[in-house]
């Protein structure tokens, strides 16, 4: 009986204790949720105020966890390298000195900007601008750059653009103008697609002329949105459309610099030295090893071209049966193999537009070459909006975009850092250091913009990515494409310490042998 009892007694003891902890750990659990929901806030280490709490005004602070990488762009990461000539200067311009220059960290597009990439773009605009044809009208490519008066490439003129054949072929016939419209508009319908995923508006494929999204004017309040769900405010208490501040909104695509461009294209940290110092153990002439275009491992692949280009006089492609780079003209946009940033067709293809205006000579020659040697680049057009009396942007134009202005240069009196709205000439044309003469001595003016890389068109030494060359911003060619870039905002590395290798991931391997 005594036995029996103190089994009875252990039973209803071991009862209580498992019901102890069970009240224990929900009355944790409850205090971890109410201190989660605002026991416990984040307060700043300057003044000792909450942050996002309506009680102590408001101010926002979010714990934000970096730029997220945008549609069929990779991250490149920035670092310091010799841009310039790295062959043999065969051409004897000496217009690009070798000279250490750093460049910041951004993002380039994988690949060079398709014909069903901007086809996209030409039927946004005809969609969506109905008062206003001639856009569509000035985004149209020249598709007669094929004609050539003794070749019959007549077929190219109807076909290459139109085609679906060709869609996943570079856009070619697209002037500098055009790539920069463009650019413009991808980062719109990029921002418009970030908010429609976020859950913040609803799409909205009706809008019409100066009502359709625009960046700027949404932040600016002058697009009105279908509006799905808003941010909090904590300033108020409601809800609030989304800011600047917000980070949520990618900076715009753009026409990448010639640096950015020749870093991009040389990826010289696939030469970095295991131990990850600061040793690069070769420097390329091309956006691979080696000193040929030849695929040089023992496979089936030995032998093969890395790049799309003119091997000799009258040689596109090879031989039939044996054909190597497969390209007459352009080839698919992901052929070949990517170098070590994962891009596509860094040399060979079509040759590319950068930002920069160009001269024969470089930054090394000017007097203060040491202030340029940070992200390089010639072409600065200051601008600002245009505001009314109460410092607001004025209405936004007929495209519905804001309205800006260039600086004027009465307004940066007494600056140090620049001198001058429009700096497309700095020190070369407006201080009598060097004077050109459009028409007369030089074909070199403030609208000759540089292009890289060598095309299916060219020989070898131009796929070198020191090499450079130049074309009116107003003019085409069928050698000539784009690919767009992208501002890294924040730290170069990555988003996350855990994260740190977002730059140096995902080297792909696909080819078309």
């Amino acid at each position: 009986m005594i036995r029996e009892y103190i089994i009875v007694q252990s039973k209803l003891i071991r009862a209580s204790m498992l019901k102890f902890l069970k009240l224990s750990f929900v009355f944790t659990a409850v205090s971890v949720m109410l201190s989660s929901c605002g026991g416990s806030k984040e307060s700043s280490a300057a003044t000792g105020w909450d942050y996002n709490s309506q009680e102590w005004g408001g101010f926002e602070k979010l714990d934000y966890e970096g730029q997220i990488t945008g549609p069929n762009l990779v991250p490149v990461e920035g670092g310091t390298f010799l841009m310039g000539q790295s062959l043999e200067d065969v051409t004897y311009e000496w217009n690009n000195v070798p000279r250490r220059v750093t460049v910041s960290s951004f993002y380039m597009d994988e690949t060079e900007v398709t014909n069903s990439f901007y086809k996209e773009y030409m039927y946004w605009t005809r969609r969506v601008y109905k008062s206003y044809p001639e856009v569509w009208q000035n985004s149209l490519p020249d598709t007669l750059v094929w004609r050539e008066e003794l070749s019959y490439n007549e077929p190219f003129v109807e076909t290459y653009f139109r085609h679906p054949s060709f869609d996943d072929y570079p856009v070619v016939g697209v002037n500098w103008n055009q790539a920069n419209e463009y650019s413009k508009w991808r980062s719109d319908r990029v921002n418009e697609m970030i908010l429609i995923r976020q859950g913040v508006i609803n799409p909205s494929p009706e809008q019409i002329d100066r009502e359709s999204f625009n960046t700027d004017a949404y932040l600016a309040g002058q697009y009105t949105p279908n509006v799905r769900k808003n941010l909090p405010d904590p300033a108020t208490g409601g809800e609030r459309q989304v800011r600047f501040e917000d980070g949520i909104l990618l900076p715009e695509y753009r026409l990448p610099t010639e640096a950015e461009w020749e870093y991009a294209a040389l990826a010289l940290q696939g030469n970095q030295a295991a131990s990850k110092d600061e040793l690069i153990t070769d420097k390329r002439w091309f956006p691979w090893d080696g000193n040929t275009a030849r695929y040089k491992v023992r496979d089936k692949y030995q032998g093969k071209m890395l790049a799309n280009f003119k091997r000799g006089r009258g040689d596109y492609m090879g031989m039939a049966g044996a054909l190597n780079d497969k390209g007459h003209i352009t080839v698919d946009v992901r052929s070949n193999y990517p170098n070590d940033f994962g891009l596509y067709n860094m040399a060979g293809n079509v040759s590319e537009w950068t930002a920069d205006v160009y001269r024969p000579m470089t930054s090394t020659t000017l007097r203060d070459a040491e202030n340029h040697d940070l992200n390089p680049f010639r072409g600065n057009e200051y601008k600002e909006l245009i505001l009314d009396e109460d410092g607001r942007p004025v209405d936004k134009d007929s495209l519905g975009r804001l309205k800006e202005r260039m600086v004027e240069d009465t307004l940066v009196a007494g600056r140090e850092n620049y001198k001058k709205g429009d700096l497309k000439n700095y020190r070369d044309g407006d201080d009598a250091i060097v004077k050109y003469v459009f028409g007369k001595y030089t074909l070199i003016n403030d609208k000759s913009r540089v292009i890289k890389g060598g095309s299916w068109a060219d020989r070898l030494f131009w796929l070198s990515p020191g090499t450079r060359r130049f074309m009116d911003e107003e003019t085409s060619s069928k050698t000539v494409g784009f690919r767009c870039a992208m501002t890294r905002v924040g730290g170069p590395t990555g988003n996350e310490d855990t994260a740190g290798n977002q730059f140096k991931e995902g080297k792909q391997t696909r080819r078309r042998y």
